[in-house]
């Protein structure tokens, strides 16, 4: 990883659910300095500027789902973008809301398919996002993009997943919010999931060092998805989707730093920064300065940062 360029892609995804605001994350990433930081930590960023969603196609599906066409347009431009990149260096996806890793993973999945190599994923986050189409109550499709990318059934219209992850080979870190439809259907996979409870008894560095393990073992590609609701919001407001009770400052760079220490990420998701609900750009710092542990640096190395 460290030898690797990141590339910085943004992604000003904004339909996969009815808060507006998303689609200002990638320039609140850029103004919030992560070019500049990735620099001084020698990762020699390139910026690839902001995809652009395909043409829309004129598809169908339930009423209550909301901008279906434009979701579908976004997954079939990202999951293109994210497999080209990932032949060309460390993409960084800078959302947007989280509907953009149903292109993203699927994307990165398709390299590692060509490279013979399990795909795995980490996903920091509040929420489990394995919904579908078909089982969603609210219609927003920034809550199904886990069910998309394991393949499962009732994503009519979108492209078909070439190189579904398998269940084991996601890990869920920092669950808090999950309705009981979606909490029953995950009982029955062989994913990893770790919720608050789980953190507050046991800790989040053993459970995080295990799934890294069987990365490892395995030889396998990691995408990290962070989502700004990963994190407690008295600390990182700008989100749509806050949950009380998050990731600490201190358990989200610990994640971050040893991450880093494995060496085995290999793509990363930014996403669901709202800047509009930010407080003086706090949140979008902070997700650089995660971004900066990462890959490489130390808390204490970190810059002091002055929001007066």
């Amino acid at each position: 990883m460290t030898d690797t360029p990141c590339l910085l892609i943004g992604a000003p995804m904004d339909c996969g659910k009815r808060r507006r605001g998303c689609l200002m994350g990638p320039d609140a990433y850029r103004t919030a300095g992560l070019a500049e930081t990735l620099t001084e930590l020698g990762r020699a960023p390139r910026d690839l500027g902001n995809v652009t969603p395909a043409p829309l196609r004129d598809v169908s599906g339930a009423p209550h789902i909301h901008k279906l066409a434009e979701n579908i347009a976004w997954t079939e431009a990202l999951s293109d973008a994210a497999e080209t990149a990932m032949a060309q260096g460390f993409p960084i996806f800078l959302g947007g809301d989280h509907a953009l890793a149903l292109g993203t993973v699927s994307g990165v999945a398709n390299h590692a398919a060509t490279q013979g190599r399990p795909q795995f994923v980490l996903w920091l986050d509040a929420h489990s996002d394995f919904h579908t189409p078909q089982t969603t109550d609210s219609g927003n499709l920034h809550g199904t993009p886990v069910g998309y990318v394991t393949g499962q059934k009732g994503f009519d219209g979108f492209p078909k997943v070439q190189n579904p992850v398998p269940l084991e080979n996601i890990c869920m870190i920092g669950l808090r919010s999950v309705d009981r439809e979606e909490r029953a259907a995950l009982q029955d996979t062989d994913m990893i999931l770790h919720d608050m409870r789980a953190i507050d008894e046991h800790g989040i560095a053993a459970p995080l060092r295990d799934f890294l393990a069987r990365v490892e073992a395995e030889n396998g590609l990691l995408h990290v998805s962070l989502d700004v609701d990963f994190i407690d919001p008295e600390i990182a407001p700008a989100v749509g989707t806050t949950v009380p009770g998050g990731a600490s400052f201190r358990e989200a760079h610990l994640v971050m730093e040893i991450l880093h220490d494995s060496g085995l990420v290999s793509s990363l998701d930014l996403v669901e920064l709202n800047p509009f609900l930010d407080d003086r750009g706090r949140t979008a710092s902070l997700m650089v300065d995660l971004t900066a542990s990462l890959m490489g640096r130390r808390v204490f190395d970190r810059p002091t940062r002055s929001f007066a």
